[in-house]
């Protein structure tokens, strides 16, 4: 297939079948091609840290940051730079040399992990071998993909908790260890489907460190209400998902005049009580990240972007752009700062001084915060409400937001659920219904948002608890269904933790992946009833009756 890139990871992909001139997220194939050297060589990292652990060698914690930091730099919309990804690609070849020499003996590594050259010409020369597509069987292809995109999710879990202090060396090991895995031609599907359940199941644990690494540091999230106006000081824009990044901008604008309003998946960040004691944390500002090119042009200040959703930037605000952590951009100033170290934002606070106020393009408040811990203590009132008739089903409409106009169907499904139902949700998929004022039921509110997609731990734990308390032997009893809207690999980690607890009957929209080859998608529809979704009248009358 001769193609000047080939890219299918994200929900939006060309045709649904996959990009190959240039990526719909707006990377161009030069910066494709650095992501597939990145990850490949990334992979034979973990190959000789996973034989040094075999020996009982110790593997220093700096190269586990380093591949969590690489998978999360290709996770769609992080970063664009081809200069940073070039030299992610030098240093992690850098690394892989010096612990090779600490084996006992480098026979058998496959040349993921022998290969290595500075140029970027040698580079892009090794990139067009190294692509999704030099795995020629389609299902082992298919089951691969699966398992790197889930490993890229949770990556990213990994890199937030690590951020604040947590670490799980048995969690690293294991990512090391399977993206090894993915390069061995000795696994055949069988086992390539028992290994994707398994990273599923690591998942789990990736998110309950997270969800721990959050709540010590900032308290159980609350019920809150956040207000999506403005108000007239200069003000600085922060979207991704970095807690610790925004905790930082909050210190250093202290009593500085300039205000902080939190962007679409930073939305969740109110509920917490450590930030209700910045006043000058004013609200959110937007929607889902695909808006942000019409949002960021009204916004009028500066915006620090701390993760991926990053939209390529019109020239009109490009200056007003910074990033931080994995993210990037070519022309757009970055914060540098690894875990664990200050990071500097004067820069960011200075600019907003020169900028005018925000121009407000919505008012009132939304609410949030249902996050597990909240939704346990209201346990006796739903449970009471299941039990009256008052709700008779809880909809799963968890995951991400996307630009594509077929994403109106969750507007519209939302809308058209009865009135005895009620909405669980978690990622920026919630910026299609949050504004509906879809009630509440005897005071639980209709919509109830667990937070980040990071926070999608809590929707698995609430059912656990749920199926605890009715007394129930299998999950798939309770009366939840699952219409989960997916973009990019933090989705497919969850879709994998949830199969790993034994859910079943997920569907998934507003399209099935395209790196599902026939016989793999059989295998997840006859196995756990995997399906897509349809027209919203008859999805409705099938989902909820």
């Amino acid at each position: 297939m001769s193609t000047a890139m080939f890219c299918y990871q994200c929900q939006e992909t060309a045709g649904n079948k996959g990009c190959t001139q240039v990526g719909v997220c707006g990377k161009k194939p030069e910066t494709a091609a650095l992501q597939d050297l990145l990850l490949y060589v990334t992979k034979g990292l973990g190959q000789v840290t996973t034989r040094l652990r075999a020996e009982g060698k110790s593997v220093d914690h700096s190269v586990d940051r380093m591949v969590t930091a690489n998978l999360f730099a290709t996770i769609t919309n992080a970063n664009f730079d081809d200069d940073i990804l070039a030299e992610r690609v030098r240093l992690t070849c850098a690394a892989t040399r010096d612990l090779k020499d600490k084996l006992g003996s480098t026979q058998g590594l496959t040349d993921a992990a022998m290969w290595g050259a500075d140029s970027r010409d040698a580079m892009l020369a090794k990139a067009a071998t190294v692509g999704v597509l030099s795995t020629a069987d389609e299902d082992v292809r298919s089951l691969r993909s699966i398992i790197t995109l889930g490993l890229k999710g949770m990556a990213a879990y990994v890199k937030h908790a690590d951020v604040l202090g947590k670490h799980d060396p048995a969690v690293d090991a294991f990512l090391q260890e399977t993206l090894a895995k993915t390069l061995d031609d000795s696994l055949g599907v069988a086992d390539l489907v028992a290994l994707t359940l398994e990273t599923g199941s690591k998942g789990v644990a990736a998110m309950a460190l997270l969800d721990a690494a959050n709540t010590e540091a900032y308290g159980h999230p609350e019920i809150t209400k956040v207000n999506i106006g403005v108000s007239k000081n200069p003000a600085i824009l922060i979207s991704g998902h970095d807690l610790r990044d925004l905790e930082m901008l909050l210190e250093q604008t202290r009593d500085t005049g300039v205000d902080v309003y939190t962007h679409s998946e930073m939305l969740p960040a109110h509920y917490y009580p450590a930030f209700k004691k910045y006043p000058h944390l004013r609200g959110n500002y937007g929607n889902a990240w695909w808006r942000q090119r019409e949002e960021f042009e009204s916004f009028n200040g500066p915006i620090l972007l701390t993760t991926n959703c990053l939209v390529p930037p019109k020239d009109s605000y490009k200056g007003n752009i910074f990033t931080t952590g994995v993210a990037g951009f070519p022309g757009c100033d970055h914060i540098p700062g690894e875990p664990g170290e200050h990071k500097d934002f004067s820069p960011i606070i200075e600019h907003a001084l020169t900028c005018r106020v925000p121009k407000q393009i919505e008012s009132g408040e939304i609410v949030g915060g249902f996050a597990h811990n909240q939704v346990l203590a209201l346990a006796d009132k739903v449970v009471e409400a299941v039990k009256s008739g008052a709700i008779k089903k809880f909809i799963v409409m968890a995951g991400c937001d996307g630009r594509q106009k077929s994403r109106q169907y969750y507007t519209d499904f939302a809308q058209g659920l009865p009135k005895d139902t009620v909405i669980l949700t978690a990622g920026c998929a919630k910026y299609r219904y949050n504004k509906l004022a879809l009630g509440d039921i005897g005071g639980i509110p209709r919509v109830l948002d667990a937070g980040q997609c990071n926070d999608s731990y809590s929707l698995a734990l609430i059912a656990l608890k749920l199926k605890e308390v009715f007394g129930l032997e299998d999950i798939n009893d309770l009366p939840i269904v699952y219409n989960i809207g997916w973009y990019e690999q933090k989705a497919v980690i969850v879709l994998l933790a949830l199969l790993s607890l034994g859910v079943k009957n997920i569907h998934l929209g507003p399209t099935l992946p395209a790196f599902l080859s026939p016989a793999v998608a059989n295998v997840l529809v006859e196995q756990f009833g995997i399906g897509g979704v349809g027209d919203v009248a008859e999805d409705l009358k099938a989902f909820v009756g």
